[in-house]
């Protein structure tokens, strides 16, 4: 792995259509898309990537209808207890991004539970973006620093980029170098919209269930071969 490329981020899109293409109902594309993950997860750290942050479920999400959210978080409980429970054990780091208060108080615990096991684990970090919309975050961080300044713990001077990114609910991982997005959408979607101001973007049509180790590493290939200018000549 390039050492230019430590962050990924992922739009893990295409569960329903893959279900409905199939028959399937979209909890069974639910199900898959999560083994998916699973699976490009422990890939990724094998192959020396430092961080992996997935859109997971958006706070727009809360909109669906009633049945598909209540299975989304049942499924969500059993990934907490079993599924990142691996990733633990392969030494992963794992944290969580978003608005906590919508999700239901033995979620959260869970969540919290396995940030604190796996604080201290450094070979890869594995960040989750449940119930996240980065314009909420950015109105949060807005808040977060006028009640500083209020307060005068800090002062309008002191407000720049670094104060800014150190407010988000990502202040302790870098930027991501790659942003990908399966199922053949091209928008981002209200993800990490701050983060990505210099990441270099790529869209597949492949479904998120059908995404494979293979796809990931030729889109690495062809991210190392782009020229990134951080917007110089």
């Amino acid at each position: 792995m390039s050492n230019e490329l430590q962050h990924i981020a992922i739009i893990m899109d295409g569960n329903g259509r893959w279900a409905k293409s199939r028959g399937l109902p979209r909890s069974a594309g639910h199900k898959q898309g999560a083994e998916t993950l699973r699976k490009i997860a422990e890939s990724a750290a094998d192959m020396g990537l430092k961080y992996l942050t997935v859109y997971a479920f958006s706070t727009e999400n809360w909109q669906r209808p009633q049945e598909e959210v209540d299975y989304l978080m049942g499924l969500l409980r059993q990934y907490l207890k079993s599924e990142l429970k691996e990733l633990q054990e392969h030494g992963a780091r794992i944290c969580f991004v978003g608005e906590r208060n919508m999700l239901d108080a033995d979620i959260v615990a869970q969540m919290a539970k396995i940030e604190a096991d796996t604080v201290d684990n450094d070979k890869f970090t594995l960040c989750i973006a449940l119930s996240y919309g980065s314009r909420q975050e950015i109105v949060a961080a807005v808040k977060n620093i006028a009640q500083a300044v209020k307060s005068g713990k800090n002062d309008i001077a002191d407000i720049n980029e670094k104060l800014i990114s150190d407010s988000l609910y990502t202040k302790n991982i870098p930027d991501p170098d790659l942003v990908i997005r399966t199922s053949g959408e091209q928008r981002i979607s209200n993800y990490l919209l701050w983060q990505i101001a210099y990441s270099e973007l790529f869209f597949t049509k492949t479904l998120w269930p059908d995404f494979t180790v293979d796809e990931l590493k030729s889109i690495i290939n062809e991210y190392q071969s782009r020229e990134r200018r951080y917007g110089k000549v």
